[in-house]
Formats: structure tokens, sequence, C-alpha cells
């Protein structure tokens, strides 16, 4: 008798994954690539793995893949025009498929994503991005929204005068003009007479 074949996955494993890989980053531990960085004079070394880094940057497995082991099993990477903070935050996103930026952040990791060719990354900044100008365009429409209200009910003549204009008791004998009775009124009438 044959048994079916049964599907095992793991909807767990790929997290503990990340979390694990970044531990060992964190801890310097089997890492066989350091990175270093450089912007305006300012310079960070990050240890890292080369296949976390090969599996996520098409920049990183072009490195690696045509690289000649001179140095033994561990080598450097030297990216110049990067900023140390963005960078940390590529790594962290790498590492764990999520960082926290500042909102005027986005854009410089969506420009490192580009340069690293990082897809999810890059994905990711363009969604943030598209939402950020969505949630702008909305509260921009809401205002105009407001401000046109606003200016319909200032151009809105009083209602109070007429209404008081109304209430007054028209004399019979005095009629407005263009009401049915002559401009001249009640003297005219007596003239005719």
């Amino acid at each position: 008798m044959e048994s079916n074949p049964v599907l095992l996955e793991s909807k767990s494993s790929p997290i503990n994954l990340l979390n694990e890989m970044q531990q060992l980053r964190l801890l310097g531990h089997l890492c066989d690539v350091t990175v270093s960085v450089e912007y305006q004079g300012v310079r960070a070394e990050f240890p890292a793995h080369k296949a976390v880094l090969a599996a996520t940057s098409k920049f990183f497995k072009e490195v690696f893949l045509n690289e000649k082991p001179v140095d033994g099993p561990r080598s450097n990477v030297f990216l110049n025009e990067v900023q140390v903070a963005d960078f940390a935050s590529f790594l962290e996103f790498v590492y764990t498929a999520r960082v926290e930026v500042e909102e005027d952040r986005v854009q410089r990791m969506l420009e490192i994503a580009e340069k690293l060719k990082c897809l999810d990354l890059s994905e990711t900044c363009f969604q943030l991005k598209k939402q950020m100008l969505e949630s702008v365009l909305l509260e921009l429409q809401n205002f105009s929204e407001s401000q046109n209200s606003e200016e319909e009910s200032a151009a809105r003549p009083s209602a109070v005068p007429v209404a008081e204009a109304e209430r007054e008791p028209l004399d019979s004998s005095v009629a407005a003009p263009g009401r049915g009775a002559s401009p001249e009124g009640p003297a005219a009438k007596s003239k005719e007479k």
C-alpha cells in the first residue's frame, strides 16, 4: 500500500532563520565579509555574511561571485558615498525584513536599495512613499474642501435683512415701484381725480 505525499511547511522557519542570522551578525559569529562605508569623512565597518548579502542584493551577489580569493575566506567590500546610518538600516532590513527610519530618510533608503540592487527594500520604500503621497494628497483635498466651504459661506448674503424687510407691513396706499403702483404714490392719484 502506497502512502500519499504530504507537505511539511513551517510558517515560522523563515522568521526564525532571519532572527538567528541577525543574532550571529550582531555577535560577529561566522561573518565572512566586512563592509566598510564612508560618507564625508565618516567611516564605519560592518561584519556580515556573504550568503545573506548575496541573497538580498544583486550588487553583493555580483561582487562575491566575481571575487578572487586573495585574502583567504574573509573578504572586504568598500562602499563610498553611503551614509553609515543608511547602511546600518539596510543591513537591519536584509537581516530582519523590517527597519524603522524617519520619514525624511525613506528617499535615501530607496536610493541605497537601488544602488545595492535590493529589490525587496526598493519595493518597500516605493510602497511607503506611495502611501505617504496618498496621505498628503488626501490632506490637501480635505483642506481644499474646507476652504471652499468657508468661501461659500462667506460669499452668501445675510438672510437677516431680507427677512426683516418681509416682516414690515406694507401700507396699502403706498406700494413699491414695480408692484403695480405708479412711482408717484398717493399724490399722483389725487391729482388725477
